[in-house]
Parts: structure tokens; C-alpha cells; sequence
């Protein structure tokens, strides 16, 4: 079917809430600095300030910003009349004086739908600006799907979450999808390991020939650091990096608030750290492919070649076998564990993370005791300044669809969070 509508414009145009282009928001030393352009910089680090605290004062919002009462209320004032805060009752903190009235994000207020490609499925979710889930669908693939028609699956179930949701199509910002790196700047897939059929292919220009929306296309692993960043507030406002449990393992970065992507946009490539960490390289040198990071693949794999004897055949069977007490998953189990734990271990020697965050669709709930303690473990022993910090290892807030969210989330950070330090701005024009 042939989009007739007049492109440019819709491209152009963001929600009625935002006004706001992501690439015209300058650089500052800290967010709240009294600037001329109150309609873009200090709009949006109010509205970063009001996200992380969920429900807060006037008063709090200066105090947090910097900002001055008079500018605060000017753009409180705005923001309030497009719709995208809303007020709480007032209270008093003292018997004298004015009491003051909280404001919030209206999770209504936008929609987002992150996608998760996956070699094996292609997740779909609808959620608002609270990361809440609306719409999901899954969407199994027996067989390697062509480029062709995995853009025209997505387009479909785009635009089939938008109608049953019934949501105002004005508060609708954009797709964000996660895919399996390595991929490019301009968000073409390249050599992906597990799926011949998707290397080298355009997908975000497929994308968005093929859709009427912004598109932001990211790798899981980051895409999942920005929605538990989104979805995280306060718990998630320092630096971290989530490792990723998929189809492989994948690592993202939120540095200094910001997701760092990399000139290339492929920060966090996990597996090849392991693979060094290991010794694993091939007759050339180069990094071997560790089968460890890939958990679905491995365990199964690793538990037949210990003796495994049971009846499991798919790896969410396998899982539940941990349950069981069966010795030979757990004995593989422990074996993944220890090799994530030692690319966990060099991360933080690199980086000096006080946080990691462990999630991801293969994160089963049965394996996530042995491979946080695993990982806690080292990372607290093995990297050089171990002594002066310590790393705290913890199970991702975000629960379900973490990859598909996060590709949600993107949207919602390209048209909210203040770009300070941004290195790579997502364009949703």
C-alpha cells in the first residue's frame, strides 16, 4: 500500500506535548543553566527533573535545576498547557506559608513502540511514558525471514498495535527498534553473527521509507541501558552498564546520564571482551566467537556434554531444570556465569563502574541467583581497584519485554532527556 501523505511535513512534526528538536538543544557545562532558550535546554531538563522524582514541587524542581522560581514557573506553565504535566493536590510542608502544588508527568501524554529484532522473534510493544506496556505482540520466525519482509512485518504490527490501542495518534512520537550489533551510525546492519540473511542490509532506511513515523534504530544492549535508565529514575541516575541477556550477550553504557554509544554506535560489544579475557583467538589473532555468550545456545550444549540425562529440549526447559536441583545444568550454568563474570570484571577495570545491571529476555528467573552472586563476586575481587570501590550487581527494574521497552525508551529520550553530553543526537525529524 502507498503512504500518499506528504512525508517531509510528518517527519518535521513532533507531538503536540514536545515541540522541542532534538538537534537544535546546545551543549552546557550542567543542566538548569538560566539560558535565553528556555524552549528547548531548561524545558527539558525540567522535565528530566520531574521523571526521575515522579511527583514534585516547584520549589524541589529550582532547587534540583537551578534554575530560578520565576523561569521555573514560566515553563511549568507551558509544559502544563500542552498537556504533558499534570497537577496533584496541594500540600503544606508548614502550618504557614503557600502550599504547594506537586506536578507529574502525564503518562498519556506520549507513546512510543520499541521492537526487539531478533534472529528467532520480533517483539513489538506500545507503551506510554511510564515505559507501560499497552500493546505486545511476538512474532516467531521458523526460518530466516528476508530484509524485505521483516520490514513489512514490523510496519504491520505497527501500525496493528496503534489501531487496537486506540490511543490519540498526536501523542504518538515515533518506532524505536533494538537489533543484535554489529551495526552502523546510519542504524545498516552489518556481520551479524546469527542471521546471514540480515548482514549488510539498511534497515533504517527501510524503516523509514516504509513507516510515516521518526524510526531510531540501536543495538539491544544499548537500547535495554536506556530504557532501565527511563524506567530506573533515580535508582538508575548514575553511571551503570547493563549486560545483556539475548540472543548472545550484549553490554550498554549510561555514562554521566548519557548513553554512550561510540563513534560507531557500537559500544559494549561484550562477547569479543570475554573472548580476550579468555585467550580465545583465532590462527590470526582475532577474537573467537565464545559460546558462553550466547546462554539459549550454550547451556543446553554445555549440560548434554556434562551427562544430562533428563528430558529438557528447549532452553526455557533447561532453565527450569535449575529448579529441579539438576546437577548438570547447574554445573553449566555456573560455567556461563564465570566467563560473563570475568568481561563484567574487565568492564569495570576499564570504567570504573560502581553499578552493573544484569537483564534481558534469556535472563530466566532461575538463573539470575547463580550469575548475580557470580558476578558480584568477581567483580569485587578480580579488577585492580578492587579495594577502593565497591560494585554493587543488580537485576534489571525493567521486567518483560526489557529490549523491546528499551527501544521504546529511545524515542522518549531523544524527545526528553537534556542532551549534554550527547556524542551521537538521535534524529527524529
Amino acid at each position: 500500500m502507498t503512504d500518499t501523505t506528504d512525508r517531509s511535513t510528518r517527519r518535521t512534526a513532533t507531538a503536540p506535548n514536545s515541540r522541542r528538536n532534538p538537534r537544535a538543544v546546545n551543549d552546557r557545562d550542567r543542566p538548569g543553566a538560566n539560558q535565553h532558550d528556555l524552549g528547548s535546554f531548561n524545558e527539558v531538563a525540567i522535565i528530566e527533573t520531574i521523571r526521575q522524582a515522579g511527583t514534585i514541587s516547584r520549589t524541589e524542581i529550582a532547587e534540583r535545576t537551578g534554575l530560578t522560581q520565576q523561569s521555573v514557573s514560566r515553563i511549568l506553565r507551558v509544559l502544563l498547557e500542552r498537556q504533558l504535566l499534570a497537577e496533584g493536590e496541594q500540600t503544606r510542608s508548614e502550618r504557614l506559608g503557600k502550599p504547594r502544588t506537586p506536578v507529574r508527568l502525564r503518562a498519556e501524554a506520549a507513546h512510543a513502540v520499541g521492537i526487539l529484532v531478533d534472529p528467532d522473534v520480533v517483539s513489538v510493544v506500545l507503551v506510554d511514558l511510564d515505559a507501560r506496556e499497552l500493546e505486545r505482540r511476538s512474532i516467531h520466525l521458523d526460518s530466516e525471514v528476508s530484509p524485505a519482509d521483516l520490514v513489512e512485518l514490523i510496519a504491520v504490527n505497527v501500525e496493528d498495535v496503534l489501531a487496537t490501542s486506540k490511543i490519540d495518534r498526536g501523542t504518538f512520537l515515533g518506532v524505536g527498534v533494538a537489533v543484535p550489533g554489529p551495526i552502523t551510525a546510519d542504524g545498516d546492519l552489518l556481520d551479524l553473527p546469527l542471521s546471514q540473511a540480515w548482514r549488510n542490509v539498511p534497515l533504517h532506511r527501510l524503516l523509514d521509507e516504509r513507516l510515516p513515523y521518526p524510526v531510531v534504530v540501536e543495538k539491544d544492549g544499548t537500547a535495554a541501558a536506556v530504557g532501565e535508565r527511563w524506567v530506573g529514575r533515580t535508582a538508575r541516575a548514575q553511571d551503570f552498564v547493563y549486560l545483556y541477556f539475548g540472543t548472545g550477550m550484549g553490554s550498554g553504557l549510561v555514562l554521566n546520564g548519557e548513553a554512550y554509544r561510540g563513534v560507531s554506535s557500537n559500544a559494549g560489544e561484550f562477547g569479543q571482551l570475554c573472548a580476550i579475557r579468555l585467550g580465545r583467538v583465532d590462527g590470526s589473532g582475532r577474537p573467537e566467537l565464545v559460546r558462553e555468550c550466547n546462554p539459549p545456545v550454550a547451556i543446553p550444549e554445555i549440560a548434554r556434554e556434562l551427562g544430562y540425562a533428563g528430558t529438557a529440549t528447549t532452553y526455557r526447559e533447561f532453565c527450569a531444570e535449575i529448579s529441579a536441583g539438576d546437577a548438570t545444568v547447574i554445573a553449566a550454568v555456573q560455567q556461563v556465569a564465570d566467563v560473563i563474570a570475568l568481561g563484567a570484571s574487565a568492564l569495570v577495570d576499564v570504567l570504573d563502574l560502581s553499578t552493573i545491571v544484569v537483564g534481558g529476555p534469556a535472563f530466566e528467573p532461575e538463573l539470575q541467583e547463580i550469575v548475580v552472586s557470580t558476578i558480584e563476586r568477581a567483580v569485587n575481587t578480580m579488577p585492580t581497584a578492587h579495594r577502593a570501590r565497591t560494585v554493587a550487581v543488580e537485576r534489571s527494574v525493567v521486567t518483560g519485554e526489557a529490549g523491546a521497552i528499551g527501544a521504546a525508551s529511545t524515542i522518549f529520550h531523544a524527545s526528553f532527556a537534556p542532551m549534554v553530553r550527547r556524542t551521537q543526537p538521535y534524529d527524529l525529524r
